[in-house]
């Protein structure tokens, strides 16, 4: 069945992300603009992770308001038995140090292919104690290995996009690594079901194509992915999910720009 919302549901969706988020996110922005020149300064994000301070970037000010929601964070913080998480674009590391606070979260892989953004994730990691469960991957995922362009943007880190290299608004671009499915299933831990995130900015249909053809498929418990209807087709991607036997399908959010949690 295709997703739906009852008219309370609907009703809280709209506060949360549509009043609730975008005062979140024109906070961030405002204070992204801001002349803070304390780059070694750690802030103490409202989720609850330590991170590095990257006052210029509107991401770093997102994770640190909390202004992603809380759907995923409670997800993983909710999860009672041993699981793997799998970050395919991690940014600054949010959503694996999250993973990695749940005793149960064996292991964290967290993919960023981005240079400067994978030395926060690679910070962060240490500031919060989680050497020993988040392993840092600087490359993207898709389904062969490889090198592509990637556009940057030194603002908002979470727009980096290899959909062209002209997709972002800011100037900067840079030549990252491919992994294959095939190298990430040498990765991935064999024995733990595996909850995935994937936000890559226009490249989730091919990493969802990547983990269908995984031989940890069968793993996959859960994946929650970012749908914007502009550059990302929210069928196909449901519709390839069915195929390897996902049953579920939340959306969380409003308009063309929405989360998604798939479950078998």
């Amino acid at each position: 069945m295709p997703y739906s919302q009852s008219a309370p549901s609907r009703i809280g969706a709209f506060f949360d992300y549509g009043v609730k988020k975008t005062l979140h996110k024109w906070l961030a922005r405002g204070l992204s603009a801001l002349p803070l020149p304390r780059p070694d300064d750690v802030v103490t994000s409202r989720y609850g992770v330590r991170m590095r301070a990257n006052w210029q970037d509107r991401t770093f000010q997102y994770c640190r308001y909390a202004t992603y929601g809380h759907v995923l964070s409670d997800y993983l913080a909710a999860q009672d038995a041993p699981f793997a998480f799998v970050d395919i674009g991690a940014n600054q590391g949010l959503y694996s140090l999250l993973a990695a606070q749940n005793p149960h979260c064996a292991a964290a892989l967290a993919f960023e292919p981005v240079a400067a953004t994978c030395a926060l994730l690679q910070d962060n990691i240490a500031l919060n104690d989680a050497k020993a469960r988040i392993r840092p991957v600087h490359a993207a995922v898709s389904l062969h290995s490889g090198i592509a362009t990637i556009a940057t943007n030194s603002t908002h880190s979470g727009i980096a996009s290899l959909r062209d290299a002209g997709a972002c608004t800011g100037p900067g671009t840079e030549d990252i690594r491919i992994l294959g499915i095939t190298g990430v299933d040498t990765l991935l831990p064999t024995d733990l079901p595996l909850i995935v995130k994937i936000d890559v900015e226009g490249h989730e249909e091919t990493v969802v194509e990547a983990l269908a053809a995984s031989a940890h498929r069968d793993r996959l418990s859960a994946i929650f992915y970012e749908i914007d209807e502009r550059w990302t087709d929210a069928a196909a991607i449901e519709a390839r999910l069915r195929a390897i036997g996902f049953t579920r399908f939340d959306r969380f959010g409003i308009g063309r720009h929405y989360d998604v949690l798939g479950r078998r």
